[in-house]
């Protein structure tokens, strides 16, 4: 909302001293959110003046068509002569009264003007248009020419209202009566303390049985709707300067007379409003649903189809109106053709809900839908409708008709029971009674009662529901800055949970390793899941949808951490950095079907445990996940040697750095996986309760889905489940026994066919070794002629040692055989 300073000290009497920079700091401290403070015309320097031209002299062979001119610039010019100006521009005649700029002023962007010679003449200043004067688009998209009635020589830095402050604010969702000038100089004048002048308390006739027909099919849709309708309107009757330059200034374009006077009465009060031609609407007007299907041409000359839950605003022809977002065309007041010369203004209340969700289902965001959705005083309906009325009058010539009509449906005022010591709780400040009802008092609402205060809400704050919002309230105009600085005493002794301290062991393993953590948004959508391969029955494909996304390609919460992180590679990718291992550790969201519906819970109260675990019961499973994701190379080529690319291994043994944080031990074994490489795909184990059970997955990416999401060729990534591997690791790490023995150590090479698995090999190695075994490494893997047709040999290291004594060769060798037989008999290993 732009805010400009000369327009709101018409409601607040502001000391003359006060700059924009002084309201912005006392309507910050206030709880708005004033972005900045433009300063416009700080930088213009006159002689500018109002000019009437009186000869036009058009220049032959130019590229481009060229005007010598004089002006009649009264003495401003010190002469009283005729001004010769060199103009470019062709919307304006002989006659007309244009705005000067003569020589020595200087405009904004401190562009200085002086007389110079161009086209073969000396042109003596400038004739300006908005965009050179730094007032914006006016519509008109040339030359300003004023109105008559104005006098040659009138000082136009004066006449225009170019020396301004404007206050940018940033409205919040909650606080939609900013949207308002009338809001803001409510913040203002209790900020300063002082009276308001409501632009709002205006006589209102009560309605008549004559006023234009009205039907309201959907009385919750639309619960307030007031027509008026003024005859006699003037066509030749154009928006006057300080109106045109009071839109312009909050950041409107003046378009015609009827409808700036509607966007004018909408920036003051609130309320938005709606101006239809009385010629072009057949019938009675009606609110109601539109039918699904039915179609509608905006005023954007969009042609839309409509859905069964908009609103519109209909005639007996149909739809004439996307209902508190865009009228329709068919009712367009048509100034271009000048015969519109009677206007029915409309002036109602939608429910914010309905024209939010119009205005993004048809993504058709306006001023209108702004405010309403984010709510609008539905007392102020008949009082926008007279200003309404009153300025079609004062402006266009017209007359009033003394037919009202407005149809309300009844609605008991909102009220909230409250402590009167509530808000000393919530702040840690004693206010006290006094202090707690004059603050709420000039919020606009109405306080009755001693230890217990009923608060009436005022009808332009819906925000405030719940006794909290009105401790808000009495907070925020007593001073955010006011309140003590206290830290927070937690009770000593809780500490980290052991999913926590997991989290951040495995989050500190993978830094370590080389890995560089990116966190990236938890929301995805079906078109990666489709890029990454999965079968219709996967069950990452079951989404939890989001009822209000922030994207409407990622409408869901992710199911897996794979696509963000894929992303964040591929970014960086793209930005010349080829050498890339990422990590990321989070939630994702797998709904079970069996979620329940969530109930809202009391803010005047703790939840009770049972309230908390049905709101648990109505969550997706949310287990906890570390994935990683490499591609380029892993070790750099250097002084030191050759390096190498990063591979498949590279992310089973992220995996293995994970696990070992966790204090288990992973099984590998080979799988297929989408969106993995089919032939270079792990599968990743752990026993829990006593039962195998597969926690995640690592490898090479598959072809498809590098080309698919334009990743780095032969990109890996590791996924795996950190809750799973807390339940496997059984509690906390136990210390490792130390032995003083020496160790005995012996290398055995096994042949065995290639689609056996080196984890079974080593596990059956693991079992027949016995007790002596210390530890088992694979340490080579070779496949030649030499071996055969789909055989491999798979060599390891086998460490002995006793924790008693020193083994002797017989010992080692012994457990050395006995290990290698069991492998022989399970996979057919030949040493």
């Amino acid at each position: 909302m732009r805010v400009p300073l000369s327009w709101l000290r018409e409601y607040v009497d502001l000391p003359a001293t006060e700059t924009g920079r002084d309201v912005q700091a006392r309507l910050v401290s206030a709880g708005l959110e004033v972005e900045r403070v433009e300063q416009l015309g700080a930088d213009l320097k006159g002689p500018l003046v109002v000019g009437q031209v009186l000869t036009i002299e058009e220049l032959e062979g130019f590229k481009k068509p060229i005007r010598f001119c004089t002006v009649d610039v009264g003495t401003a010019n010190g002469t009283g002569e005729p001004q010769e100006i060199v103009c470019g521009a062709r919307n304006f005649a002989v006659g007309d009264k244009v705005v000067v700029v003569l020589p020595g002023a200087v405009l904004p962007g401190n562009f200085a003007i002086a007389a110079r010679k161009t086209y073969g003449k000396t042109s003596h200043g400038m004739i300006c248009s908005g965009d050179e004067l730094g007032m914006g688009d006016d519509g008109s998209g040339g030359i300003i020419v004023l109105p008559p009635e104005h006098e040659v020589g009138t000082d136009a830095i004066e006449l225009l209202e170019l020396v301004d402050e404007v206050l940018d604010i940033a409205v919040t969702p909650d606080r939609g009566y900013a949207l308002s000038m009338r809001g803001v100089a409510r913040e203002t004048a209790t900020a300063y303390g002082l009276p308001l002048r409501d632009p709002a308390l205006l006589d209102v006739p009560g309605p008549n049985a004559f006023g234009p027909a009205v039907r309201i099919a959907d009385p919750l849709g639309c619960d307030r709707f007031t027509a008026r309708t003024v005859t006699g309107l003037s066509p030749e009757a154009r928006s006057p300067i300080w109106l045109q330059r009071r839109l312009q200034k909050a950041g409107m374009r003046p378009i015609s007379l009827a409808v700036d006077i509607t966007n004018y009465v909408m920036l003051e009060l609130g309320q938005p409003l709606h101006a239809y031609d009385r010629s072009r609407i057949r019938g009675t007007i009606g609110v109601r649903r539109a039918e699904q299907g039915e179609k509608l041409k905006t005023l954007d000359g969009a042609e839309r189809t409509l859905d069964a839950e908009d609103l519109v605003i209909t005639d007996d022809r149909g739809p004439i109106g996307l209902a508190g977002v865009m009228g329709g065309a068919d009712t367009e007041i048509d100034d271009t053709e000048g015969t519109t010369t009677e206007v029915v203004v409309e002036a109602a209340h939608f429910d914010p809900i309905s024209i939010a969700r119009t205005a993004r289902r048809h993504k058709l965001a306006s001023e209108a839908s702004k405010r309403f959705e984010r709510g609008v005083d539905p007392e102020a309906a008949a009082a926008a409708a007279q200003r309404t009325v009153d300025l079609l009058v004062l402006l266009a010539g017209g007359t009033a008709d003394a037919g009202v009509t407005q149809i309300v449906t009844p609605s008991a005022p909102h009220t909230i029971t409250i402590p009167a010591n509530h808000p000393d709780k919530v702040a840690g400040v004693d206010y006290g009674r006094e202090t707690v009802v004059r603050r709420l008092q000039q919020v606009g609402c109405d306080v009755y009662g001693q230890d217990e205060l009923i608060v009436t809400v005022p009808s332009w704050r819906p925000d405030l529901t719940d006794p909290n919002d009105l401790a808000e309230e009495v907070i925020r105009l007593e001073g955010y800055e006011n309140l003590p600085s206290t830290l927070p005493r937690p009770p000593a002794g809780l500490g980290l949970t052991d999913r926590q301290r997991l989290h951040r062991r495995v989050g500190r393993a993978l830094a370590g390793a080389g890995y560089v953590e990116a966190l990236n948004y938890p929301f995805i959508g079906t078109e990666v899941l489709d890029q990454f391969g999965l079968e219709p029955d996967d069950p990452r494909r079951a989404l939890v949808k989001l009822v209000n996304p922030l994207s409407d390609e990622e409408p869901a919460m992710r199911t897996t951490l794979l696509p963000g992180l894929l992303g964040a590679l591929r970014r960086n990718d793209g930005r010349g950095s080829h050498d890339l291992a990422l990590f990321e550790t989070g939630l994702v969201f797998r709904p079970t079907g069996e979620e329940r519906k969530a109930e809202r819970l009391p803010v005047d109260r703790r939840p009770t445990a049972e309230e908390i675990a049905r709101i648990d019961a109505a969550l997706p499973r949310q287990p906890r996940r570390v994935a990683v994701v490499l591609a380029g190379a892993r070790e750099q080529t250097g002084w030191w040697g050759k390096g190498r690319p990063a591979n498949w291994a590279d992310a089973v043994e992220a995996a293995r750095t994970v696990a070992r944080e966790a204090g288990v031990e992973l099984t590998v074994r080979s799988d297929r996986h989408a969106p993995w490489h089919p032939g270079r795909c792990a599968a990743l184990y752990v026993t829990v309760d006593g039962e195998e059970t597969l926690v995640g997955h690592a490898g090479e990416l598959h072809p498809r889905v590098v080309k698919a999401l334009h990743l780095p060729e032969r990109s890996c990534a590791m996924e795996i489940e950190l809750d799973l591997l807390e339940r496997a690791g059984g509690g906390p790490l136990a210390a490792p026994r130390i032995s003083t023995f020496p160790v005995a150590t012996q290398d055995v090479a096994l042949v065995v066919a290639r689609d056996v698995p080196a984890a079974d090999v080593e596990a059956a190695l693991r079992e027949g070794a016995g007790e002596l075994l210390e530890s088992v490494r694979l340490f080579d893997v070779y496949e030649g002629e030499q071996l055969g047709e789909g055989r491999k040999s798979l060599a390891y290291a086998l460490r002995f040692r006793a924790a008693d004594r020193t083994l002797t060769v017989d010992e080692a060798s012994a457990a050395r055989d006995a290990a290698v037989v069991l492998a022989g008999e399970r996979t057919g290993a030949v040493l």
